[in-house]
C-alpha cells in the first residue's frame, strides 16, 4: 500500500513537471534505475532519497506519505479575499487564489505592486512555467532579453527558465494575475 502510493505520487509530480525519469535523476542525484523501481511500486525509498526527490520536484516530504487529508478538492475565493501569502516592505503584496488546494499543479496569484515596484536586479530563473495578466495599471517585462510592455488587459506566458524581470513604471499601483506551475511552496 504504501509502495504503491509513494510510487503514484512521485510518478504524477514528475509528470506534472514535464520531467523524465532522467531530468529527475540529474536533479536529485538519485539513480533512474531507483526513481523507476519507486514508480513502480517495488520498493520504498529511504528517507534520505525521499527527501532529495521532494526537493528536486519542490515538495514536502510529508506530502509522499500523507493520504491527502488536508486540502481540499475544490476552492472558492470570493473577490479581495484571497490568502496573502507575500509583502515586501509595503511594495509588492502577493495573494493566492488557490491556497488549500489539494495537489495542485498550479497556482494563482495576484500580485499588487505600489508606483516604481521591480523584481530587483537580475533575472529570476527557476522551473516551470509562468503567465501573467495584467488587471489594473501596466507593467514592463524582460523576458530572456526582450522588453515587452503590458496594460490591462495585455498577457505573457514563457518558460520561467528565461532569465525574467518586471517593474511598474507608473506612479500608481498596478495589479497582475499569476499562474505558475508547478506551484512554487509558499
Amino acid at each position: 500500500m504504501v509502495k504503491k502510493l509513494i510510487g503514484r505520487k512521485l510518478k504524477s509530480s514528475r509528470l506534472k513537471r514535464d520531467k523524465t525519469i532522467q531530468n529527475l535523476a540529474e536533479m536529485s542525484r538519485v539513480s533512474s534505475n531507483m526513481i523507476s523501481r519507486i514508480e513502480r511500486g517495488l520498493t520504498i525509498p529511504s528517507v534520505e532519497i525521499l527527501m532529495k526527490l521532494a526537493d528536486s520536484l519542490g515538495l514536502s516530504l510529508s506530502y509522499f506519505v500523507e493520504e491527502a487529508e488536508k486540502g481540499n478538492n475544490i476552492v472558492f475565493t470570493p473577490a479581495g479575499e484571497g490568502e496573502p501569502i507575500f509583502f515586501f516592505e509595503d511594495k509588492h503584496q502577493i495573494t493566492s487564489l488557490t491556497q488549500g488546494l489539494r495537489d495542485p499543479g498550479f497556482s494563482v496569484f495576484v500580485d499588487t505592486l505600489e508606483p516604481y515596484c521591480d523584481s530587483g536586479e537580475g533575472g529570476m530563473v527557476h522551473t516551470g512555467e509562468e503567465f501573467a495578466m495584467v488587471l489594473e495599471g501596466s507593467v514592463d517585462f524582460v523576458i530572456d532579453g526582450e522588453a515587452f510592455h503590458l496594460d490591462k488587459g495585455d498577457s505573457l506566458s514563457f518558460k520561467a527558465t528565461l532569465p525574467h524581470s518586471w517593474k511598474n513604471i507608473n506612479n500608481q499601483q498596478t495589479k497582475i494575475l499569476w499562474i505558475v506551475s508547478p506551484p512554487p511552496n509558499v
